[in-house]
């Protein structure tokens, strides 16, 4: 029996891309017309698991116009959403590409506050949901001024249900989230070393601060992402590197959530933890192909990664 999935998003966007010739202060720039998708963490990893054809809910926040456009967004997709309607409009990202260099520039905005009521509306429509998920994704960033606790009695709240949590945020949230104990996180250098209370890491200190992790049951597995370079799974028994393949990058908007799929689409079939890597920097860059604001397509998955699958071997 296929495991069920739920991911989370409590900022979730509408990612507006465009193109421009020639990116210049002052000048009135005429840009192509806008492309609008569904944005945020836990909705771009429910987004890639339909391309890899695993079913998930995808529960998040939405409010006002555009909140209304992001669920139509979804529908289109013919995802399984279960928004939770907030007074604050859901916030807009945008992407402009200078095609006369290739150079992508990215804004994004912070997103409005959720009330203390709203906050505790979200706690209580999850602990209230009709069933406990195999696997929960808690993805993205959370709105500002959100109460420090609220990630703590978010991911209890789950360990009680039995759920494996997945983790891929930053900051206070991801430090809380793994204080409290999760299944899988996804930092990159910077965040490993303050996960660990240091300013920065090296390569080589990086197995002495994932092994610290683990040991102290803040998680079961830690992937280490790093760019270009790849990427490290790291067990309590296990470790595997991954090089990032070779390919002509447009643009890496939601690369790291394609990476959680990825993972999260092994996973779900009880798969080992070298094709859970392998998966995961397949899909990361696979996305990275892709021009704007879009994911990856199933054809460039599948040709990265079996040109990746066999040529990883364990490290320890």
């Amino acid at each position: 029996m296929r495991k069920s999935v739920l991911t989370i998003t409590l900022n979730p966007s509408v990612d507006k891309s465009s193109s421009v010739k020639n990116i210049i202060p002052e000048k009135k720039l005429r840009c192509h017309s806008p492309k609008y998708e569904a944005g945020g963490g836990g909705i771009n990893v429910s987004r890639a698991l339909k391309r890899l054809g695993i079913v998930s809910d995808a529960f998040f926040t939405s409010g006002g116009r555009t909140g209304r456009l992001l669920e139509d967004l979804l529908t289109q997709e013919e995802l399984n959403i279960l928004p939770l309607y907030v007074t604050g409009e859901t916030r807009e990202n945008f992407v402009v590409l200078d095609t006369s260099d290739n150079k992508q520039y990215r804004f994004g905005f912070p997103g409005e506050k959720l009330t203390t009521e709203e906050q505790v509306s979200v706690l209580n429509s999850i602990n209230t949901m009709t069933f406990s998920p195999d696997f929960v994704v808690i993805s993205g960033s959370l709105p500002p001024d959100t109460d420090r606790d609220f990630m703590k009695k978010l991911v209890r709240m789950f360990k009680k249900k039995g759920s494996k949590i997945i983790i891929d945020t930053s900051g206070e949230a991801l430090k809380t989230a793994v204080e409290e104990g999760v299944f899988l996180v996804k930092p990159n250098l910077g965040e490993l070393a303050s996960l660990i209370g240091k300013e920065r890491l090296e390569d080589e200190d990086i197995d002495q601060a994932a092994g610290l992790i683990i040991s102290q049951g803040n998680a079961e597995i830690v992937v280490v992402s790093m760019g270009e370079k790849g990427a490290v799974l790291f067990s309590a028994t296990e470790k595997y590197q991954m090089n990032a393949p070779v390919v002509t990058i447009k643009s890496t908007v939601g690369a790291g959530d394609s990476m959680v799929a990825g993972m999260l689409s092994v996973l779900v079939k009880g798969g080992g933890y070298k094709e859970v890597l392998s998966m995961g920097v397949a899909c990361g860059s696979a996305t990275t192909m892709t021009e704007g604001t879009g994911l990856f397509t199933k054809e460039n998955v599948e040709i990265l990664f079996n040109g990746m699958v066999n040529n990883s071997d364990p490290l320890s």
